[in-house]
């Protein structure tokens, strides 16, 4: 493809970015060259290696960009004085579909080749995957402090039991193994936030 060089820098990193999105959803990280990343971009092989200097590079910010976003959420969540902890849960997990249903193709380059992958990228982002993991783990803490769960199941543990409920309907939908119709992410997020918070409700 020819290259446009009368994008502005700002928009030709951000060409490239979404571009490797598309490959990398397409074909898988490891089966991709930077120049597949070009021609997606319609830009010359070396403006990605202006920007970047490998398709790792690429990866790392793609994850960071969007787990970024997710933190932010979450912390806003926990900051909320009008929601309780199992509002605060429906809003997280209303947001990670929502990113799904914004950019599936995205979500589908995080969960395959960067959260599963233990022994390479997800090793390398394991402070920020744990980050997350941590905040929601606080918001079950507070909501055993108050009284509202039961607090004879550890915060930590229910924390990933809620993110790996999520990532598992995540997989789902991303594999075409279950409907993704909007309705079904509506539903899955009621029914994601029900499952884990009635398990930790008081008996």
């Amino acid at each position: 493809m020819a290259s446009n060089p009368k994008a502005p820098p700002a928009d030709k990193r951000r060409l490239i970015l979404d571009a490797a999105i598309r490959v990398f959803a397409r074909q898988g990280f490891h089966s991709t060259r930077v120049a597949d990343i070009a021609d997606e971009a319609g830009v010359a092989y070396g403006l990605v290696y202006h920007y970047f200097k490998s398709k790792e590079e690429v990866l790392n910010e793609l994850f960071s960009e969007r787990w970024s976003l997710l933190l932010t959420a979450i912390e806003e969540a926990d900051r909320s004085a009008d929601l309780g902890p199992r509002a605060k849960l429906e809003t997280v997990a209303g947001f990670i579909f929502e990113s799904y249903r914004h950019d599936p193709e995205l979500m589908k380059v995080i969960i395959v080749e960067v959260t599963r992958a233990a022994n390479s990228f997800g090793r390398t982002h394991l402070p920020e995957i744990r980050r997350a993991y941590d905040s929601i783990a606080k918001i079950v803490a507070e909501g055993q402090a108050t009284g509202a769960f039961r607090g004879d199941i550890d915060a930590d543990f229910a924390s990933m039991s809620f993110y790996g409920a999520i990532e598992q309907l995540l997989s789902g939908w991303i594999f075409d193994l279950i409907p993704a119709a909007d309705t079904d992410l509506e539903e899955a997020k009621a029914l994601v936030t029900a499952t884990i918070c009635e398990g930790l409700e008081p008996r």
